[in-house]
């Protein structure tokens, strides 16, 4: 037994029609974000959450930053590599941010090499720690992007459930994880972002 379309009114068809083309144009539109689209977006900017003195950061306690878990690699490492690894597991004093849940811990993994074991951190936020150049590379790297609709281009539809507008665009992107050098102090040995 066939289920047949059931009969609308003829001015409902039209609405049905419009608002699937809506959809259809909004879909594409999502489809054509490309990564390198994404990453043009103009970064939020936002206050540091911690602001320590030199002389807080002094008196703080020292805390170096161990792996909670490593889980080994079975590729072999590429010596030609070696150089950038010796790089990036120097140790960094840094501070990591959680921005999205001020004040929650940071869990997250990193494997910054083929060949090198995976490893899962415990990241305290807030407070200056030490850890390797790639973990605070890595919570720096955390962000996410902001999608919104174009208004530009006018209203292109409403409905019972709103008004439609232009096309999606990026609107920025938010960093979600942040790490900032917690010494003022500036060292040959850092990098542009500080590491």
């Amino acid at each position: 037994m066939e289920h047949k379309k059931p009969e609308i009114h003829k001015s409902a068809q039209k609405d049905l029609d419009k608002a699937e083309q809506q959809f259809e144009k909004f879909d594409q539109d999502v489809k054509n974000l490309t990564l390198d689209r994404m990453n043009a977006a103009p970064k939020e900017e936002a206050e540091p959450q911690t602001k320590l003195s030199q002389r807080e950061i002094a008196n703080s306690k020292e805390i170096y930053l161990k792996p909670k878990r490593t889980i080994s690699s079975k590729e072999k490492f590429n010596e030609a590599h070696r150089a950038d690894y010796e790089f990036a597991k120097e140790l960094v004093y840094f501070t990591a941010e959680n921005r999205e849940l001020i004040g929650q811990h940071i869990e997250l993994w990193t494997k910054p090499f083929p060949g090198i074991p995976a490893e899962e951190w415990d990241v305290p936020t807030n407070k200056p720690v030490w850890g390797p150049r790639y973990l605070a590379e890595r919570i720096k790297g955390c962000t996410y992007h902001r999608l919104s609709m174009e208004e530009s281009r006018g209203v292109v539809g409403s409905d019972h459930m709103g008004t439609y507008m232009g096309a999606v665009v990026v609107d920025s992107t938010v960093q979600r994880l942040d790490a900032h050098p917690a010494s003022q102090r500036k060292s040959v040995f850092m990098g542009a972002s500080g590491f």
